[in-house]
């Protein structure tokens, strides 16, 4: 069993930047997919980003966030961040960690949708105020 605990989440004024962290407990020697999903009030989740295992994992993004946000992954500490800077209100949501098990370790074959993803953390809230 994959469990994700996400932190890093707070308020904070739009412009300024978080970052957030994902603790994994996954299995050695098995590739996973890890991605970062929203979900602002009253909304569909969405997808933010993900990333392969590789170490030179390659990575996707959601258009809303190219330039603005970055997913990296230190597998060592098995753990998967996100900085976002540049940050606007409509950034606001609960933020997600989430991963599955890969056929490969070099990239993310399913797409960035919450039905592609089997295991998921319980969020943390990002507010950004105008």
């Amino acid at each position: 069993q994959v469990q994700l605990v996400e932190s890093g989440g707070g308020s904070v004024q739009a412009g300024g930047s978080l970052r957030l962290s994902c603790a994994a407990s996954t299995y050695t020697y098995r590739c996973y997919c890890m991605g970062w999903f929203r979900q602002p009030p009253g909304k569909e989740r969405e997808g933010v980003a993900s990333i392969s295992t590789a170490m030179t994992g390659s990575t996707s993004y959601a258009d809303s966030v190219k330039g603005r946000f970055t997913i990296s992954r230190d597998n060592p500490k098995n753990t998967l961040y996100l900085q976002m800077n540049s940050l606007k209100p409509e950034d606001t949501a609960m933020y997600y960690c989430a991963a599955y098990l890969a056929t490969s370790c070099s990239s993310c074959t399913r797409s960035l949708t919450a039905s592609s993803f089997a295991y998921w953390g319980r969020g943390t809230q990002v507010t950004v105020s105008s």
